[in-house]
């Protein structure tokens, strides 16, 4: 008989600096607006963006000077260390386990650099045991969350019984580059910030939440949508074409194969539980997928809360569904570089 997984706990991190949107702006402002001659016209994707905050790693004042690929690194690994442990921690706990029942950890990482990776980083200071299975992953962005839990959930379904810890973490604020006068720089600015989502899953005796079956859907010749540039300087931003343009017209097509594929239909789902981009883009998801306006009201107030954070944005869009009481039948899905659709389907026993 083969087990699914279960959702056995979630739970989320973010650094302890808040900066607010207009905040945002007027460090930009500071940085753009004199060498960047379009500033001011690129500036009110700041107000379209749904955001009031979000959260990031260092204060402001270390965000207004120019930084190299080793402080960017440094940054990077102190950030990233705490965001884990912390995240990790509190799924840990929400499980009543303790770090040393873990028996394999799958880290979801794309905004830097860490060889060791992170969770061997972490290992002596949370007590993982020393034959813990490590499955670091990188390069999937924005699909992340959703692509990490399917991962996890597999490898909890091929050993029943074994607990497997996901923690996805993006320090996106650290990828800010002062070099580069494009508009796809100020987007990057408007929206991204810093977090970290943990959960533990386990297939074999139950559990109200499960991971039933997952897929995803790659679009050939979109490696342009979105993704990193790499050079001296840093990790940069590629946005080359209008994200939310590119779900109105695709978006719908391709969950309906992925669900298809699964046995199922969109008129299946009783919950969309959508990777939040940012506001047009939660309105063209509602568009693409036959919802009301209005619908992905949990994806409307974490991008408020927290800015798009990439992979563990729908995570944290997850733990306040299940706070107000996760339906029978979710999908979970995200987009990423490739350019990619994930998703997961969750069943849900009151």
């Amino acid at each position: 008989m083969q087990h699914t997984a279960a959702l056995v706990s979630l739970a989320t991190s973010v650094p302890p600096y808040v900066f607010h949107q207009k905040q945002i702006l007027e460090a930009a402002r500071s940085v753009f607006g004199s060498r960047y001659p379009e500033f001011e016209t690129v500036a009110s994707i700041f107000a379209n963006t749904g955001l009031v905050k979000r959260y990031g790693v260092k204060p402001i004042e270390w965000y207004l000077e120019r930084r190299g690929w080793p402080e960017r690194t440094e940054a990077f690994l102190e950030g990233a260390e705490a965001l884990f442990m912390a995240a990790a921690r509190e799924a840990i706990s929400r499980a009543d386990l303790s770090a040393g029942d873990i028996d394999t950890v799958v880290t979801v990482c794309s905004t830097g650099i860490a060889t060791p990776t992170l969770e061997a980083r972490v290992a002596g200071k949370l007590g993982f045991r020393r034959d813990i299975s490590r499955v670091p992953v990188f390069g999937l962005g924005c699909a992340g969350g959703v692509t990490g839990l399917s991962i996890a959930s597999r490898l909890a379904q091929a050993r029943p019984g074994t607990n497997v810890l996901l923690v996805t973490i993006e320090l996106c604020t650290l990828a800010v580059r002062h070099d580069e006068m494009t508009k796809a720089n100020i987007v990057a600015l408007s929206l991204f910030g810093d977090g970290a989502a943990a959960a533990v899953l386990r297939a074999g005796d139950g559990g109200a939440t499960r991971i039933e079956a997952t897929g995803e859907h790659l679009w050939p010749d979109t490696l342009d949508v979105m993704g990193w540039s790499v050079d001296p300087e840093g990790l940069g931003v590629i946005f080359k074409r209008t994200i939310p343009d590119f779900v109105s017209a695709n978006m719908g097509a391709a969950i309906s194969g992925i669900l298809s594929g699964m046995g199922r239909s969109l008129e299946d789902i009783d919950r969309f539980i959508c990777h939040p981009g940012g506001a047009k883009v939660v309105q063209a998801l509602e568009g693409a997928l036959s919802l009301e306006q209005g619908s992905l009201d949990c994806e409307r107030s974490v991008i408020a809360d927290y800015g798009n954070m990439s992979g563990p944005t729908v995570l944290f869009v997850l733990e306040r569904v299940r706070a107000q009481g996760l339906s029978r039948r979710s999908l979970l899905t995200s987009l990423g570089p490739g350019f990619t659709a994930s998703c997961a389907l969750l069943e849900h026993a009151a």
